[in-house]
């Protein structure tokens, strides 16, 4: 049954949910009521949830640790309304975030390098604007991406918004690897979060990049206020993107946007997600970004038992993550290979 897709779904229940992993690991796909249901069940199950995970993802990654970094290379001024984001200008004179036209290759080549010294294997540019055109932007984005490629020590990634084709042709031309969009949050749920640019351009602009030959890395935002069947509407639209990579992310709200009161999921609510996240992506690098620290707190080791293959390391856009040394320790601690 290998390589096959089965049609019947798994049976929850019992003790023990082996089976959903057996059931996965031989081709079956889990429905929308399916992945519900074991999202749904109670936390003193979430154990059992863990393990189904678990066996998923050592079934098709094994033991590896997949780590990136990343690197705001063009700060705050964003034209676009996404209620989440300390760079939108419809917030930024209440968040404070600061803001800065993009960074020269020299300045974003040394973030790279940094990025090395985390162990991280990837390395994103990132630049708050809806889309990068053609023109003196994508040029000096291009010159630091073949910069980073010649010296051969890191891949080179970039997430620039909602990109044309051509776009896309000219950072694949110039060595890019990995092009990073998300969706954000489920199609139906993402007109309470962002007004100014539809849920489809975000869909279009990822798959156009695996079209073009770049890998995918396209994932989303938890904990924005959507209800458990949103969130599995996201996991289920990301697994008809088929990305490489998945960034899962949880929200840090932010001082002076419109999602600052909302409150933080609870960790075991947010393992039981990573782990629905892996049963419904079984082949994606599935790794946790934005938000590790302040919702994991504690039980951050648990995410590898969970389902998850790899972190982001280093500082985030606009918030801190963990210090290099504490991440390393958690990483040899674990015994994960790199």
């Amino acid at each position: 049954m290998a390589g096959t897709i089965a049609t019947t779904q798994p049976v929850i229940g019992g003790t023990s949910l082996v089976n959903v992993a057996e059931f996965i690991m031989e081709g079956g796909r889990l429905d929308e009521d399916t992945a519900l249901r074991l999202l749904l069940l109670p936390d003193d199950r979430a154990a059992d949830l863990m393990y189904a995970a678990h066996l998923v993802k050592r079934h098709f990654h094994g033991d590896s640790l997949h780590r990136c970094s990343i690197v705001n290379a063009k700060s705050g001024a964003c034209g676009e309304d996404c209620k989440f984001c300390a760079q939108s200008s419809f917030y930024q004179p209440q968040t404070g975030v600061e803001t800065y036209s993009l960074m020269n290759a020299d300045a974003i080549l040394r973030a790279a390098d940094d990025a090395v010294t985390y162990g991280s294997s990837n390395f994103g540019i990132v630049t708050a604007i809806k889309g990068v055109t053609e023109g003196p932007m994508l040029d000096q984005i291009c010159e630091a991406v073949r910069r980073i490629r010649a010296r051969g020590r890191i891949a080179p990634d970039a997430s620039l918004g909602v990109v044309s084709r051509r776009v896309l042709e000219k950072l694949k031309e110039a060595g890019l690897q990995v092009y990073h969009h998300n969706l954000e949050t489920a199609r139906s749920f993402y007109p309470r979060i962002c007004t100014t640019r539809d849920w489809m351009e975000n869909f279009e602009t990822i798959t156009t990049a695996k079209q073009v030959g770049l890998e995918a890395c396209c994932g989303g935002i938890l904990g924005m206020g959507e209800s458990p069947q949103q969130r599995v509407e996201l996991m289920l639209q990301v697994a008809q993107v088929a990305p490489e990579h998945i960034p899962l992310n949880f929200l840090v709200p932010v001082k002076g946007t419109p999602l600052e009161h909302l409150q933080p999921m609870k960790p075991i609510e947010c393992l039981k997600a990573i782990a629905v996240f892996r049963l419904t992506n079984p082949r994606s690098d599935l790794f946790i970004a934005g938000g590790r620290v302040q919702h994991l707190r504690q039980l951050q080791p648990m995410l590898f038992f969970a389902g998850a293959n790899g972190m982001m390391v280093g500082n985030y856009l606009t918030t801190p993550g963990r210090t290099k040394e504490d991440d390393l320790e958690l990483v040899r601690d674990l015994g994960l290979n790199t």
